[in-house]
């Protein structure tokens, strides 16, 4: 679940949920809506305009899962997000065995587990 002291952070043209910020000490880190830090150790000014500048299409992009009995992480994409969970579809067509499996995580997500397939920016 997202903790309660992590301040949602809206668009301002549009009102519409992007991520949010949390404080820690004097610094700042954005988080995305699953939990996934954009940015770590900033000011509150630089933690905005990291969400303001990945807006939404983190959502789009694809992510790579850790698992358990992989060596290698699986290739995923968003499937959707609430407070308390992201799933996410197993997308790589090289492995049949997998592809289209759904697996749900609790959020905050750990970076060590979901991270992004490519930098997002």
């Amino acid at each position: 679940m997202i903790p309660h002291t992590w301040d949602p952070h809206h668009r301002d043209d549009d009102g519409e949920l992007i991520g949010y910020v949390a404080s820690f000490d004097d610094a700042f880190t954005a988080y995305t809506l699953f939990g996934y830090p954009l940015a770590d150790g900033v000011d509150q000014f630089d933690a905005e305009q990291a969400l303001e500048s990945a807006g939404l299409r983190y959502l789009a992009e694809r992510w790579l899962l850790t698992v358990a009995d992989r060596t290698e992480p699986l290739a995923v994409e968003i499937v959707e997000v609430t407070p308390g969970a992201v799933t996410v579809k197993h997308v790589d067509y090289g492995d049949d065995d997998r592809w289209g499996t759904l697996y749900t995580l609790d959020v905050p997500v750990e970076p060590t587990t979901l991270r992004p397939a490519r930098a997002l920016s």
